[in-house]
């Protein structure tokens, strides 16, 4: 019978490893996946998000003054203002802030906010898909 040695540090890091993945917390995978369905159904060549196209989105400006960028600076690793209030805002990507992006009622809440704000209307399925893609690819 063969013996395997554990050193005595194998259960500290074991634990290490459960709690870094457990740091960096993710979109729910069932919000992601209607997104994707109704992505699909309003365009039915829809193929993926996109982090680059998030990316672009995040930083642009649609018709209005704002980009999520205003606030949110154009790294969303770093922590944010807002334009009008002054208000901190703790960074929004989930390697910065593992709490964000964790519950699908808060993510829908703050997308109905903020795409009023910035483009003056609810935000499609894909856009909400590609700006997660891009958040969630953000690496501190």
């Amino acid at each position: 019978m063969q013996t395997t040695f554990l050193p005595a540090a194998a259960p500290f890091l074991a634990l290490a490893l459960v709690l870094s993945n457990a740091a960096v917390a993710q979109v729910p995978p069932d919000y992601l996946q209607s997104l994707q369905a109704a992505a699909r159904s309003a365009d039915p060549a829809f193929a993926a998000f996109s982090a680059s196209r998030g990316q672009g989105w995040f930083n642009a400006r649609h018709g209005t003054d704002w980009s999520c960028s205003t606030c949110h600076t154009g790294n969303p690793l770093s922590a944010g203002r807002h334009a009008t209030t002054g208000r901190s805002i703790s960074p929004l990507a989930p390697a910065a802030n593992p709490v964000r992006l964790t519950d699908a009622a808060r993510i829908e809440k703050w997308f109905k906010r903020n795409c009023n704000d910035v483009i003056g209307r609810a935000c499609t399925p894909a856009e909400k898909g590609d700006v997660l893609a891009y958040l969630i690819s953000l690496k501190p």
